[in-house]
């Protein structure tokens, strides 16, 4: 799924600049249509893509070469008609306006799921220190945060899940943007962020914590154990879960009270993880056997609401 969306956010683009460069519609209308159709395409893709491959600044890249492109293309290819001439011109238009309504709508819901849900949140304190950090998802819409898919009532299996609804999973990067030394490394030393120290987001209380399991080698996912090595944080009412540590690295233990800033553990692969990274979220306290079934709550870090490819320096 996620190599599947990093093509698409690669491929469909660069088609698009290409296409807008060499080949738009000979008529004036098309023109534009076309010009506006790919504007809106890539801002969805902006909003929506994993941008750890390419990194972060690739969207602003994209927005550069379609400028350039729709230069090349209006000097060089100029319409000379103001509509289209034929048939085949109509179904062009015709289907640009299609694609381009499903676009924007892509474009504008993922824009809106950057804007908190009318719901009582947690302001925490960011659980990292130390680098550069980018948001894989984040936000109130499921186009920028997977993680929503739980609140889906009609499915069974997710409902022992659903206070993982409004989670943020966190990677680190490099100055040029890159999270991991290669494309998809297999060696966990190679991510940016594996073994970085996890803090107390707020003060509160151990209430469970687990330690034991083994780091998962990529791309195989733990789907018996999905939150890997994790502690649930108490902080007043609201647990906060904070998942896929590394094996031993835990520096509490279940009863301890901890507060802001205190070390947890360390970011590992454990549990239903694709890469190293770290997962967090807010919710109500769930069931004792189903400790993360929990009503979801929104969160904000220092008084930010991330979203996905938010960008932090700590």
């Amino acid at each position: 799924m996620i190599t599947g969306l990093m093509l698409t956010q690669v491929l469909l683009p660069l088609v698009l600049i290409v296409w807008m460069a060499i080949a738009p519609l000979r008529n004036v209308m098309g023109f534009w249509l076309q010009a506006a159709v790919t504007a809106t395409v890539l801002w969805a893709i902006a909003n929506m893509g994993l941008w750890i491959l390419p990194p972060w600044w690739t969207p602003y890249l994209y927005g550069l070469l379609f400028i350039i492109a729709l230069g090349i293309g209006w000097r060089w290819h100029k319409p000379t008609q103001k509509m289209p001439s034929n048939w085949l011109g109509w179904v062009l238009v015709t289907s640009l306006v299609a694609f381009g309504v499903f676009a924007g709508n892509e474009a504008v819901s993922s824009w809106l799921g950057q804007f908190p849900p009318s719901l009582p949140s947690v302001n925490l304190s960011f659980p990292l220190r130390g680098g550069d950090y980018l948001i894989l998802n984040g936000g109130s819409d499921i186009r920028i945060n997977a993680h929503l898919k739980t609140m889906d009532e009609s499915v069974p299996r997710f409902r022992a899940y659903r206070g993982n609804g409004y989670a943020v999973d966190i990677v680190q990067i490099d100055r040029f943007g890159w999270r991991a030394t290669g494309i998809l490394p297999r060696d966990l030393s190679a991510y940016k962020i594996y073994g970085q120290p996890v803090l107390a987001p707020c003060d509160g209380q151990i209430i469970q914590a687990v330690d034991h399991l083994p780091d998962m080698q990529i791309p195989e996912v733990d789907r018996e154990n999905l939150a890997g090595n994790h502690v649930i944080l108490r902080c007043d009412d609201i647990d906060i879960l904070l998942a896929h540590f590394r094996p031993q690295s835990l520096a509490v233990q279940a009863g301890v009270n901890v507060k802001v800033g205190d070390r947890l553990a360390e970011v590992g692969n454990s549990g239903a993880s694709n890469e190293p990274h770290l997962h967090i979220h807010a919710q109500r306290p769930g069931l004792a056997n189903t400790p993360f079934s929990g009503d979801p709550l929104p969160m904000s870090f220092d008084g930010r609401f991330l979203v996905r490819g938010d960008r932090l320096i700590k």
